[in-house]
């Protein structure tokens, strides 16, 4: 049966007057691991339409292995429109972006929440970890209490001067909703993995969350 992946993009540009959006190797990456798994892979946006690239990201210009999933940046469909059981695993991508519109979005909240009931997995990388921020389960609990998880560290967002831009410090957030925050040397590949969540602490980990979603995906296959 064809394995499905959602892939979902910030739609902010900016952030408390700075300029942002997706950053591109993190739902590019993935998604070239994932079409050469043969699975079937869609992009969403929170709101739909063009989605808004983060211009550090492609600071040497849009890299040859990306220039496709790019293209399909430029007309997505929103979230609204998608149903958690067409998919076996979402991944929620980053950029600062991510920070600013995946919190509190009831769409994002549901979808992941839905997903992680019905044995599907949940993923993210960077600030796209910041879609688990608020969320809660059936029982009134943060949905991150007791879970493992990395994500954009403290230090990281210190390293690039942008810890007053931000709406909240990500690590900080997510520790006082109770996960257990695990932390890489900055800038460095880092994926944890808790059944069937998966979180990525930040850019360079883009490859190795697309890897290790491809083999949660398989081995749930193989029940």
């Amino acid at each position: 049966m064809l394995k499905r992946i959602l892939l979902v993009s910030t739609s902010a540009h900016d952030m408390n007057g700075h300029p942002t959006g997706l950053w591109l190797e993190e739902l590019a990456a993935p998604y070239n691991v994932f079409k050469k798994a043969k699975f079937d892979v869609d992009i969403v946006s929170i709101k739909g339409g063009r989605v808004p690239i983060d211009r550090v990201s492609i600071s040497n210009g849009i890299p040859r292995e990306f220039k496709h999933v790019a293209s399909l940046l430029q007309n997505t469909k929103p979230i609204s429109n998608v149903h958690f059981s067409d998919y076996d695993a979402v991944l929620f991508g980053g950029g600062h972006g991510a920070i600013v519109d995946f919190p509190g979005n009831p769409y994002v909240a549901n979808l992941i929440v839905n997903m992680y009931n019905n044995n599907r997995i949940v993923a993210a990388v960077c600030h796209g970890v910041s879609s688990l921020v608020g969320v809660k389960n059936k029982d009134g609990s943060f949905f991150v209490a007791g879970k493992r998880i990395t994500g954009y560290t403290n230090d990281e967002e210190k390293a690039v001067h942008l810890e007053k831009r931000v709406p909240f410090l990500l690590e900080s957030k997510l520790k006082e909703e109770g996960a257990l925050f695990y932390v890489a040397p900055n800038f460095t590949p880092h994926v944890v993995v808790d059944a069937h969540l998966i979180t990525g602490q930040n850019p360079q980990s883009s490859m190795e969350i697309g890897k290790a979603i491809k083999r949660a995906v398989n081995k749930l296959s193989s029940f």
